[in-house]
């Protein structure tokens, strides 16, 4: 998970298409919104493919997608923009996409009762690869004797590495293995309703699905958003390169930090406490970094992309924890890949969002819209029944 989440360090990987390719900042938006929805399509074939043939098969079919990406982005030459479209977002996107879910629904197979928190400790090595990897990433841009084709080159390498030793080692539990329940009497009484494994058409034919699935997809859009621009946020309020740089890491910290929280609060404190603190997080954090644009003011910018990345880092704890105990572990595989189908439209909202950005020439227009869908996405959230 912590490899595979470089697919979200796009702020850093996109430096040498903007500033030496000179491609426009729109283009490389639009390159971020469709890895999204090349990751959301892998998912979803990937857990088909799950069920077809094995996570061992699966991982493989990943590694050789996500890690070829990464390898053929390396050899992109200026004249050809449309090439990034095919190896970043459709080859390493839909490769990423396909072994995110492998990951999720395997691993938190073992944990029926800590559904929230073994999806956020899964979660926050996706999240902090931005940190890490980031870092990593931007120490290899600038040295002479690697430059960033070679960077994308050993980063596939790598990623293929270890999606190959994944595939090898991960695996169901057994069908007759006792596992253990949840022992918390008071969430199991407050979230008492009728525990039962829904079908995929089950789930979709059911409106708390769909609730569920917009309020996801207009907060998860704010981090979307942030995290699409959050470089030249930061540079916007009077940051230097470095320090916009390292707040890219820290965002991500946030983001980590963020899905371990929202995990423990989801088993210990219950779905509804854990949502509805998630979605008041976003409110506040598209308010202040909307108040920091204006106020052109670097701290206040700070704070507002650290509670962004808090905010953002919630919304897929969530998303696994309540597809999971809303609608049963026996075909989780596909109907998380479908509710994660959010993501598609969360960055076409963010897609819109750097429109809206470069046409106003200010962050302001995007934050005051990305601040009323917060609101938006809270109203829905209080009208999500059980099922």
């Amino acid at each position: 998970m912590l490899f595979s989440g470089v697919l979200y360090a796009w702020s850093i990987l996109k430096i040498p298409f903007a500033e030496e390719y000179q491609w426009e900042a729109g283009f490389l938006a639009l390159n971020f919104t469709l890895t999204m929805c090349f990751f959301c399509l892998g998912a979803f074939f990937g857990s088909l493919l799950n069920k077809k043939i094995g996570i061992r098969y699966t991982l493989l079919i990943s590694a050789f997608l996500s890690g070829g990406g990464f390898v053929l982005t390396g050899f992109i030459p200026a004249e050809f923009p449309f090439l990034l479209i095919i190896s970043y977002a459709f080859l390493s996107g839909t490769g990423i996409g396909i072994s995110y879910n492998v990951v999720v629904s395997s691993v938190t197979s073992w944990f029926p009762d800590k559904k929230g928190i073994s999806s956020g400790c899964l979660m926050l090595g996706f999240g902090l690869s931005t940190l890490i990897l980031g870092n990593v990433i931007d120490f290899l841009y600038k040295s002479e004797s690697v430059g960033w084709n070679k960077a994308f080159i050993l980063l596939g390498a790598v990623l293929f590495t270890v999606l190959i030793f994944a595939a090898f080692t991960l695996k169901m539990p057994d069908a007759d293995m006792q596992l253990p329940v949840s022992g918390n009497k008071r969430i199991i009484q407050k979230e008492a309703f009728e525990r039962r494994d829904f079908t995929t058409s089950e789930m979709l034919r059911n409106f708390t699905f769909w609730r569920a699935f917009i309020c996801m997809t207009l907060l998860t859009a704010v981090g979307n958003s942030a995290i699409s621009f959050a470089r030249d946020l930061v540079l916007s309020v009077d940051a230097s390169p470095d320090i916009a740089t390292t707040m890219v890491g820290v965002l991500a910290v946030c983001n980590g930090f963020g899905r371990i929280l929202t995990g423990i609060l989801f088993d210990r404190a219950g779905r509804r406490f854990a949502m509805y603190s998630a979605n008041i997080i976003t409110i506040i954090a598209a308010g202040v970094t909307l108040m920091a644009v204006n106020m052109n003011s670097l701290p206040i910018c700070i704070i507002g992309l650290c509670l962004t990345g808090i905010s953002y880092g919630s919304c897929p704890t969530v998303t696994s924890a309540f597809t999971s105990a809303f609608y049963g572990q026996k075909h989780f595989s596909v109907n998380y890949s479908l509710i994660n189908f959010n993501l598609i439209f969360a960055s076409f909202i963010a897609g819109f969002s750097n429109t809206l950005m470069i046409n106003t020439g200010s962050y302001s227009s995007p934050f005051i819209m990305l601040l009323i869908l917060a609101f938006v996405a809270m109203g829905l959230n209080i009208s999500i029944k059980r099922p």
